[in-house]
């Protein structure tokens, strides 16, 4: 089970049963593989994408990227990663989809923030 002990206890403390924070901790992995599944489908599927990300080296407002691939790992409700364009790449830490055309990252390390992605710049 991934809850912590405060969490697990509170839980508890509201009437789950042991079996009950099992099934709610089953269900959070699942969601998070699925989720995880559909952001890797969503870079699978385009050759470019265009973020809100800011970025030195470009004056676009939303900047486009030659998708390489997403490459994602689970561990109950963590997910972790590298996204990579054509000529760099970027750690994912967390990731959802706001939509069957845009997702939201947690980029890691040079960037440090969330940041989304679309096939389109008017989807952004």
């Amino acid at each position: 089970m991934h809850f912590d002990q405060r969490t697990q206890r509170a839980l508890r403390d509201v009437g789950l049963e042991t079996e009950e924070l099992r099934a709610a901790s089953r269900a959070v992995v699942e969601a998070v593989e699925e989720d995880a599944a559909a952001l890797e489908a969503f870079f699978d599927e385009r050759e470019t994408v265009y973020s809100d990300m800011e970025m030195a080296h470009s004056s676009a407002t939303y900047p486009k990227h030659a998708v390489e691939s997403l490459d994602l790992t689970t561990h109950a409700d963590e997910m972790r990663g590298w996204l990579r364009f054509d000529t760099w790449g970027v750690y994912v830490e967390d990731g959802r989809l706001l939509s069957n055309d845009t997702v939201e990252l947690t980029l890691g390390p040079t960037i440090h923030d969330r940041v989304r992605f679309a096939p389109d710049r008017d989807l952004l």
